[in-house]
């Protein structure tokens, strides 16, 4: 029992990292029907966003690890929101104005993706970065069962920003011109709504979160790299989609899912087969349910 109570905890953690990731995925393919494959590399950006942020609190205006972890959270999540609103404004918009096709538009976030490594790898060097310790780490123990205070954060910090999200689409006039926009995008500008405006706010919440999530990794696991950002995006794309990408609580849902799945793979398997045995039963959940868990068929009008 208690190693089975060990284990819930790891995946909660793990999940809540695939899952703020995702929900920056679904929220933008809710909006524009776009899938962002940047967005795994905004993770990465916002990770080292929130490095330089620390180490120079910390070295040099010489704040205490407390004050520094305040005020790197907001900025980390700002400077990771105006990364996400360029990569729009220079890539994606001049493509939608000109009705260029979804495939290009793809085509488009990959090669963003691309260009925020292999520009890391350029202007900062192959070598990995340490991140600085912004909080005492302390570890609560019950028998045989540990959890830290970070851990426990992590975990808190996803529930959190799912609910505000939550709020947000369903309750805020914004939200209701995000999902508008979702439904039918030609009529929303007849009713007067600026469709561009909404949208560089969708970018804005996705890219914040995902600055959120680098931090939390990176406060986690204090080794960066230029490509930190490749794998654990397509999980965390692959999660959303298993749970009905577009949905919110889907995104939720299918990043704890995944997380369940490989620390309970490693619990019981080597280490090897966590990625063959974790996306053989997110492919069995897609042969059964398409859509996803949350998902639901389109039509299209013709």
């Amino acid at each position: 029992m208690d190693i089975l109570i060990q284990n819930l905890l790891n995946a909660l953690q793990w999940g809540s990292f695939y899952a703020l990731i995702a929900l920056g995925y679904t929220l933008v393919y809710g909006v524009l029907l776009l899938i962002n494959f940047a967005h795994g590399d905004i993770f990465m950006v916002g990770a080292y966003i929130a490095f330089f942020v620390a180490t120079f609190f910390l070295g040099i205006v010489d704040f205490s690890p407390w004050m520094t972890l305040a005020l790197t959270v907001p900025l980390t999540m700002l400077l990771t929101a105006a990364v996400g609103v360029t990569l729009e404004r220079i890539a994606y918009r001049p493509l939608r104005r000109k009705g260029a096709h979804r495939l290009y538009v793809v085509i488009t976030a990959l090669m963003c993706g691309l260009i925020l490594e292999n520009g890391n790898l350029a202007l900062l060097g192959a070598s990995r970065k340490k991140f600085p310790e912004l909080l005492d780490k302390v570890v609560y123990t019950y028998g045989n069962i540990s959890v830290t205070n970070l851990k426990i954060i992590v975990i808190f910090a996803a529930i959190a920003v799912f609910f505000l999200l939550e709020f947000i689409v369903t309750r805020t006039k914004i939200g209701m011109a995000m999902r508008g926009i979702s439904y039918d995008k030609f009529a929303i500008p007849l009713m007067g709504i600026p469709i561009d405006s909404v949208i560089v706010f969708t970018f804005v919440l996705g890219s914040a979160m995902a600055g959120l999530a680098g931090l939390l990794f990176a406060m986690s696991y204090p080794i960066l790299e230029p490509y930190m950002g490749a794998l654990i995006g397509w999980k965390a794309f692959i999660a959303a989609v298993v749970g009905g990408i577009g949905d919110i609580r889907g995104a939720f849902l299918g990043g704890f899912l995944l997380g369940f799945i490989e620390v309970g793979v490693v619990a019981v398997f080597p280490s090897t087969y966590r990625d063959l045995f974790a996306f053989s039963i997110l492919l069995m959940i897609l042969w059964i349910k398409p859509t996803g868990i949350f998902g639901v068929a389109k039509t299209t009008k013709i």
